[in-house]
C-alpha cells in the first residue's frame, strides 16, 4: 500500500503529461480545418500552449499551497463562482454559442465560468461534510450525514443555487456532470440512500421536462434512441463512428485523417477522440482510456490516503470531475450517450476546461505531498499489531 500511495502521484503527473502531449500534437492536425484558425492550424495552436503554460502555473501553484487553504476559503470560491455565472446572463459580457449562455466576453478572451463553478462545488461539500458547518466542540449523538436538514437539505440547498446557475445557461452536460458528482460524494459523505434516491428520481424528472421543452436537446436524444429517423442530429456522431470505424488498427496515419475535412464538426474540440482513432488508430484509442483510468485510480489513492476527510473528499470530488467528463465525451463520440458538447479533459482544444483540469491535478498533488507518509503508516501497522497481541482482559 505504501508503494502504491508513493507511485500514484508519479503515475497521475505521467499520465497527464501524455494527454497534453497527445492533444498538442492532434491540434495541430486538426486545427487547420476549425473555422476560427482562418487555415492556419498556429493560430489555434499557439493559443492553446498560452493556456497549457497558465494552466501550468495554477497547477504547480496549488500544488505549492497546502490543500487545507481552501477549506478556510470556501466561501471566496462559491462566491467568486455564483458571480461569475450571474454575469452570463448580462447582455453586454455575456456570450452565446451553440445555443449555451456559458461564456464570457473579456476583451479578447472568453472564459467559460462553469468551470469554477464545478469547482466551487465540490470545495463547499468537502467543506460542509468534514464538519465546517458544525457549531460546538461536542460530538453530536447522530453524525449530522445521516439527518436529512444537516446531510442533506442544507448542503443541496447551497449547491444547488450554482448548479440552477449552469442549468438556466442551457449547460446540460456540465448540469448533468454536477448532478452526478454531488450524488457521489455525498454517497461518499455518508449520506443515506433513502434521502438521495428520491432527489435522483427528481433530477431525471426535471430533465425529461427539460427536454419535451427544448427542441434541439429533444433531438438530441431521440437521435440517439432511433438514429435513422434523426439522421440530422445524428449527423455528428455518424461521423464520428466513421472515422473511429475506418482508422481500423493502425489508423490513415498523422494529419492523413478525412473526416476532419468538414465532415466532423467540432473535430478540435468536442470530437478530438475519433480523429485520434481515425490517424492514430485502435492503440492510441484504447492509451486514451488506459490514461484517464490510471488517472482516477491514482487519483482515488491519494484522496483515500489523506491526512484528513476534507482531503478525502475534495481529493475524490475533483478527480471524479475529471473522471467523469471523460467518460461522458468518450460515450458521446462513440455513440453510446446522447451528444452533449462536452470536451474531452487535456486533449481537446479550449482554455477554460484546460486550465480548470490542471488546477484540479495540483490540488491533488498538494493533497499527497501531505498526506500520510509512510513512517505514519508503519508506525499505525505496528500499533495496530501490538493491540491485536495484546490479551483480552475479562
Amino acid at each position: 500500500m505504501l508503494n502504491i500511495h508513493r507511485n500514484s502521484v508519479f503515475l497521475l503527473v505521467l499520465a497527464v503529461i501524455s494527454l497534453l502531449g497527445l492533444g498538442l500534437v492532434m491540434l495541430s492536425s486538426t486545427a487547420g480545418y476549425a473555422r476560427e484558425s482562418g487555415g492556419d492550424p498556429a493560430t489555434l495552436l499557439h493559443k492553446q500552449i498560452v493556456w497549457l503554460f497558465i494552466g501550468t502555473i495554477f497547477c504547480v501553484a496549488a500544488s505549492m499551497i497546502h490543500y487545507t487553504r481552501l477549506r478556510q476559503t470556501w466561501w471566496v470560491w462559491f462566491a467568486l463562482a455564483t458571480v461569475l455565472l450571474a454575469l452570463c446572463y448580462a447582455p453586454v459580457i455575456g456570450r452565446e454559442v451553440n445555443g449555451s449562455a456559458r461564456w464570457l466576453r473579456l476583451g479578447t478572451i472568453s472564459l467559460q465560468p462553469s468551470e469554477l463553478g464545478k469547482l466551487a462545488v465540490v470545495i463547499t461539500l468537502a467543506w460542509w461534510f468534514s464538519g465546517g458547518a458544525q457549531r460546538g466542540d461536542e460530538t453530536p449523538a447522530i453524525p449530522p450525514e445521516h439527518t436529512f436538514l444537516r446531510g442533506f437539505f442544507y448542503p443541496a440547498l447551497v449547491v444547488g443555487v450554482i448548479v440552477a446557475l449552469i442549468a438556466g445557461e442551457v449547460d446540460m452536460g456540465t448540469t448533468v456532470l454536477l448532478g452526478v458528482t454531488i450524488f457521489t460524494m455525498m454517497f461518499v459523505a455518508g449520506v443515506r440512500l433513502r434521502f438521495l434516491l428520491p432527489i435522483a428520481l427528481l433530477g431525471v424528472g426535471l430533465l425529461a421536462l427539460f427536454l419535451s421543452h427544448s427542441p434541439e436537446h429533444r433531438g438530441r436524444f431521440l437521435a440517439f434512441l432511433w438514429p435513422q429517423e434523426y439522421k440530422a442530429d445524428w449527423y455528428q456522431q455518424e461521423q464520428g463512428l466513421i472515422a473511429l470505424g475506418s482508422g481500423g488498427v493502425s489508423g490513415f496515419g498523422l494529419g492523413f485523417g478525412r473526416q476532419k475535412m468538414n465532415f466532423l464538426p467540432f473535430a478540435h474540440t468536442d470530437f478530438i477522440l475519433p480523429v485520434l482513432g481515425e490517424e492514430l488508430g485502435l492503440p492510441a484509442t484504447l492509451f486514451v482510456v488506459l490514461a484517464f483510468l490510471v488517472i482516477l485510480l491514482s487519483g482515488t489513492v491519494i484522496a483515500v490516503r489523506s491526512r484528513d476527510r476534507f482531503g478525502l473528499l475534495l481529493g475524490f470530488g475533483v478527480v471524479l470531475l475529471i473522471a467523469l467528463q471523460a467518460a461522458i465525451n468518450i460515450g458521446v463520440t462513440t455513440g453510446l450517450m446522447p451528444n452533449k458538447g462536452m470536451p474531452l479533459p487535456f486533449l481537446s482544444y479550449g482554455g477554460s476546461n484546460l486550465v480548470f483540469c490542471l488546477l484540479c491535478v495540483g490540488i491533488l498533488i498538494s493533497i499527497w505531498r501531505h498526506g500520510i507518509g509512510e513512517k505514519e503508516e508503519k508506525a499505525n501497522v505496528r500499533l495496530a499489531a501490538r493491540v491485536h497481541r495484546r490479551p483480552t482482559r475479562i
